[in-house]
C-alpha cells in the first residue's frame, strides 16, 4: 500500500514567521577554524528578523485592547520594522502609517508604499527633538485616537437626535477628509520601548536556536537598533547555559559599544545625553544608537566589538562571492562580529549571529559602488584580509 504524505499546512501569513533555518556559513567557518552559524531571519515572508517583531507587537496590543480590528499602526522605523508592520498588520484587519528618515534607502519606502501603508519621510535629527521619526510617528497615533474619538462623539450625537425627531435625520456634520465611517483606534508600536520586541525574541528565536543547535553553541553575536533581538537572545541562552558568551557588535557612531565595555555611554564626540544632531556617521542602516532602550536594558552580554563600515562593505562582498550570500548592512557588520567572537576564542568553538535581512533593501545606498566610493569605502579585499585574517 502507498502512504499518502500528509501534507503540514500553514495558517495564513504570520503561520510562516519564525522557525527559521541556522546555516552554516562555510567561507567564516573554515576561514577561522570555528562553526560560524547564520540564523537566516531574511527567509521570513516580510524579508527580516522584524516580521517576528511585527506579530508579536500587534497580538499583544490586540489582546490588550490598545488596538482593535481596522484600527492604524503607527511606527517611526528605518525601514525593517516598517515593511514588516505593514506586511502583517492586513493580516489583522489592521492598517499601517510609517514615519522613516529620508537617509534611508529609498527602495524601503517604495516598498511600503507598494504594501499600501501611508509613508512619511522625515529628515533624521536627534531623539531629543520634537521632530525625530519615532516622536513624529507617536505623534501620529495620537492624532489618529483624537480623530476616531470625534467621529464616535457625532455618530454618537446624531443616533440621538435621529431619536429625537420622528422620522427626520438631521444632516451629519462635514469631517475631515482623513476620516473614513468605520476608522477606528490608533496604536503606536513603539519598537525601541515595547518588551514585546523583546519577548519576541526571548519565546521565539532564542529558544529556536537552543534547539537547532542542540544545546551546543560556545557564542552569540549580534548588533542593536532597538535592541530587542540581542537583548531576547542572550536572555534566553544564559539562562540555558551561563557559559554561552554573548557579544555586541556595534557600528560607528553608535555609544552602545562604550556602555558595555565602559559602563559609560558616549563616544568621543559627546558626553552621554548631549549630542542634538543626527547621532550616526554610518552607511549600515537599523543598528547603532545613541540611548539605552528598555529592551537593550534587559541585554546580558560579556563583552562589545567595534565594527567599522569598510568591514560591514568588505563582508557582504565577500559572502555574496563565496557563499552566494547576498546580505543587508546589519546582517554584514554581525558577521563581522562573528569573525571577531572566532578570532578572540579561538578555533574549535560554534558562534551563532544573525542574518537579519537581505541585500535586496539596499540597492541604492550599500550596494551602490558609485555611493560608496564617494565615502571611500569602495570594496577591494579578495579574502579575509580586512580583518586580520590571510
Amino acid at each position: 500500500m502507498i502512504r499518502k504524505k500528509k501534507v503540514i499546512t500553514k495558517v495564513g501569513l504570520v503561520g510562516t514567521i519564525g522557525n527559521t533555518p541556522l546555516i552554516r556559513i562555510n567561507s567564516l567557518s573554515d576561514g577561522t577554524g570555528c562553526e560560524i552559524l547564520g540564523k537566516c531571519e531574511f527567509l521570513n515572508p516580510g524579508g527580516s528578523v522584524k516580521d517576528r517583531v511585527a506579530v508579536k507587537i500587534i497580538e499583544e496590543a490586540l489582546k490588550s485592547g490598545r488596538l482593535v480590528n481596522g484600527g492604524v499602526v503607527t511606527e517611526g522605523s528605518a525601514g525593517s520594522t516598517a515593511i514588516s508592520l505593514a506586511i502583517v498588520a492586513p493580516a489583522y484587519g489592521c492598517k499601517c502609517h510609517v514615519v522613516i528618515p529620508d537617509d534611508a534607502a529609498v527602495e524601503k519606502s517604495q516598498i511600503l508604499e507598494a504594501l499600501g501603508a501611508t509613508v512619511e519621510r522625515v529628515r533624521p535629527v536627534s531623539i531629543t527633538h520634537r521632530d525625530h521619526y519615532v516622536n513624529i510617528a507617536r505623534r501620529r497615533a495620537a492624532e489618529a485616537n483624537d480623530l476616531a474619538e470625534k467621529h464616535h462623539k457625532i455618530n454618537n450625537r446624531n443616533i440621538l437626535l435621529s431619536e429625537q425627531i420622528n422620522g427626520l435625520h438631521p444632516k451629519e456634520e462635514n469631517l475631515d477628509p482623513v476620516i473614513s465611517h468605520d476608522y477606528k483606534v490608533g496604536f503606536f508600536a513603539d519598537q525601541f520601548e515595547n518588551l514585546a520586541n523583546f519577548r519576541a525574541h526571548y519565546e521565539g528565536t532564542g529558544p529556536e536556536i537552543w534547539e537547532q543547535t542542540d544545546g551546543s553553541l560556545d557564542a552569540f553575536v549580534a548588533a542593536a537598533g532597538t535592541g530587542g533581538t540581542v537583548a531576547g537572545i542572550s536572555r534566553f541562552l544564559k539562562e540555558k547555559n551561563p557559559n554561552v558568551r554573548c557579544y555586541l557588535v556595534d557600528p560607528p557612531g553608535s555609544s552602545l559599544f562604550n556602555k558595555v565595555t565602559r559602563g559609560v555611554m558616549y563616544t568621543k564626540e559627546e558626553a552621554e545625553g548631549r549630542r542634538l544632531k543626527n547621532p550616526f556617521d554610518t552607511v549600515t542602516e537599523g543598528i547603532g544608537i545613541n540611548r539605552l532602550t528598555e529592551n537593550f536594558k534587559l541585554a546580558e552580554l560579556d563583552g562589545a566589538f567595534r565594527g567599522t563600515d569598510i568591514e560591514a562593505v568588505e563582508m557582504s562582498r565577500y559572502l555574496l562571492k563565496k557563499d552566494g550570500l547576498f546580505l543587508g548592512s546589519s546582517s554584514a557588520m554581525n558577521c563581522v562580529g562573528a569573525v571577531r567572537v572566532a578570532q578572540l576564542l579561538g578555533p574549535g568553538h560554534t558562534i551563532v549571529t544573525i542574518l537579519c535581512d537581505s541585500g535586496m533593501r539596499h540597492l541604492s545606498k550599500f550596494y551602490d559602488n558609485d555611493y560608496l566610493s564617494k565615502l571611500n569605502l569602495k570594496p577591494s579585499a579578495v579574502g579575509l584580509e580586512f580583518l586580520g585574517i590571510k
